[in-house]
C-alpha cells in the first residue's frame, strides 16, 4: 500500500472515531438526560417516551444525514487496481 494511501485511510479513521463519539454522547445526552426522571413524569413524542425518541429515532435519523455528508465530502476513494498491476 502506498504512503498516500495509509495517510488517507487513518484520517478516514479518525473521521469514523469521531462520529462514534458524537453518536454516544448524543444518545447518552438525551437517554439520561430525558430518562432519568420517574416513569411517570415522561413527556412523549409519536407515543414514545421523548428520552426514546431524541436518543434512538432522531438519533439514527441524524446520524444517518452526518454519515452520508461525511462520506460524500471527506472520504476519497483510492484505487486499489494501479496496486495489483504494479505486483
Amino acid at each position: 500500500m502506498k504512503k498516500e494511501h495509509v495517510k488517507i485511510a487513518n484520517r478516514e479513521a479518525w473521521i469514523g472515531v469521531g462520529l462514534v463519539i458524537f453518536n454516544f454522547v448524543w444518545w447518552f445526552a438525551f437517554a439520561y438526560g430525558f430518562g432519568s426522571k420517574d416513569p411517570q413524569d415522561y413527556t412523549y413524542v409519536l407515543g414514545l417516551p421523548s428520552w426514546f425518541f431524541y436518543s434512538c429515532v432522531l438519533g439514527f435519523i441524524v446520524m444517518a444525514i452526518l454519515v452520508t455528508i461525511v462520506v460524500k465530502k471527506f472520504f476519497v476513494a483510492i484505487p486499489f487496481d494501479e496496486e495489483m498491476e504494479e505486483k
